[in-house]
């Protein structure tokens, strides 16, 4: 297993141990803790003079600050996506600028493809030959599609709430795809969770790639991060809104802003605001509370139409307070339909197409500008995770309801 010069191995959050990497694949064997990739960044060959002359093709650029070298990747390009001023959304807000970090120009059309690309990899350096997770739709796609790269089988666990997209190209990419569907309803995120867990038991040799079980799902979506900051010449904007379901993406970005920090490219950390949909915002509520974790909500408490991030029970939530609280950030819930009119007006006044759980970073924005959160002088940077495409039916059927 070849490694970059500066990892040192999987550090667990829990217990503080320390793991070679090429024997911990997945949770703490000590404590089950979630493993966390750690660095010497004293051994960092890198610098931001650097990149200016290394090409820019996808987050491999920052191979440096990953586990693998790009040599070994599983890519598909991911990565590299635009940053986008959109003027008239910093106009209603009354900020001085909203940027657009458009992460539905991924391959598969969200930032599930940096983590997957990741995993994906440190499976394939496992020798591993079938990969499994439970998702609640985009990574599951993801995986697909990574699994098919590295000539591998995939088993994919999604709940029927899962949108079609997300499960016919599951299947287009030729992985086994279980929808769970309870008698009596549709199927939440637990229940595909519950499958996934099961089929685990009987196949032991299968290689995770689901959420904080692997290690490296949240280190490849740091790249969105430094990715940003690189974009803004290295200055830290003074806000990110991140729309949060696991809250994978921010706690990767946080991640990512420190060790940019520790390695002087950058002077601030990175604000982070986690927006949730008010039907669904167990972070938001423990924030609100000044909690260091969430109360799980039960599968019918969700009352919300935003897929992805009907993340009842995000089981790394105290990294994500963390991550909210260390950056002086926030958190902040909208309803349903704040954030489908937020889709609209994205599109409608910036042309630009965002998947309307994604939206929930607009609708956020807006909410926390008008609660007197961001001055008029602030730079507020929208995550995007995600492409218009994903949702067309909910963001199609909501301007028929608001115009009819």
């Amino acid at each position: 297993m070849e490694t970059t010069v500066a990892f040192e191995g999987l550090t667990c959050v829990d217990c503080g141990e320390t793991f070679d990497a090429e024997t911990a694949t997945h949770r703490c064997p000590d404590c089950d803790g979630i493993l966390d990739p750690s660095y010497d960044l004293d051994r960092v060959d890198l610098t931001p003079a650097d990149l200016e002359t290394r090409p820019g093709e996808s987050m491999w650029r920052y191979e440096e600050l990953l586990p693998f070298a790009r040599e070994a990747a599983v890519t598909l390009g991911e990565g590299g996506t635009p940053l986008v001023e959109c003027p008239a959304l910093a106009d209603a807000m009354g900020v001085g600028r909203v940027l657009l970090k458009d992460e539905g120009a991924n391959p598969t059309g969200t930032f599930k493809d940096r983590g997957q690309s990741l995993a994906t990899t440190a499976a394939r350096e496992h020798g591993a030959s079938e990969v499994a997770l439970n998702s609640a739709g985009n990574a599951g796609q993801a995986a697909a599609a990574y699994a098919a790269r590295a000539d591998l089988d995939a088993h994919v666990y999604l709940p029927s709430r899962a949108g079609f997209t997300q499960k016919a190209m599951t299947e287009v990419h030729g992985a086994d795809l279980t929808v769970t569907d309870p008698v009596g309803g549709n199927s939440q995120i637990g229940d595909a969770g519950k499958a996934y867990a099961a089929a685990m038991e009987e196949h032991p040799e299968w290689y995770s790639t689901k959420t904080f079980v692997t290690p490296y799902r949240h280190e490849g979506k740091k790249t969105m991060a430094l990715e940003l900051l690189e974009q803004l010449d290295w200055e830290a904007p003074d806000a990110v809104v991140y729309p949060t379901g696991g809250g994978v993406g921010l706690v990767g970005m946080h991640k990512a802003a420190r060790e940019a920090r520790e390695l002087g490219w950058s002077d601030e950390l990175v604000p982070m605001y986690a927006a949730q949909a008010a039907g669904c915002a167990p972070v938001v509520d423990a924030y609100e509370a000044g909690a260091d974790r969430h109360e799980p909500l039960a599968d019918d408490e969700v009352d919300t139409a935003c897929n992805g991030i009907a993340i009842p029970d995000p089981g790394a939530s105290p990294l994500i307070l963390e991550a909210i609280r260390e950056s002086d950030g926030g958190a902040v819930a909208t309803t349903d339909r704040e954030i489908l009119d937020a889709a609209i007006t994205v599109a409608r006044e910036e042309g630009l197409e965002i998947g309307a759980t994604c939206a929930a970073a607009a609708s956020g924005a807006f909410a926390l500008a008008e609660s007197g959160e961001f001055g008029p002088d602030d730079t507020v940077v929208l995550l995007n995770t995600g492409a218009g495409n994903k949702d067309v039916d909910t963001l199609r059927a909501h301007v028929g309801e608001t115009e009819a």
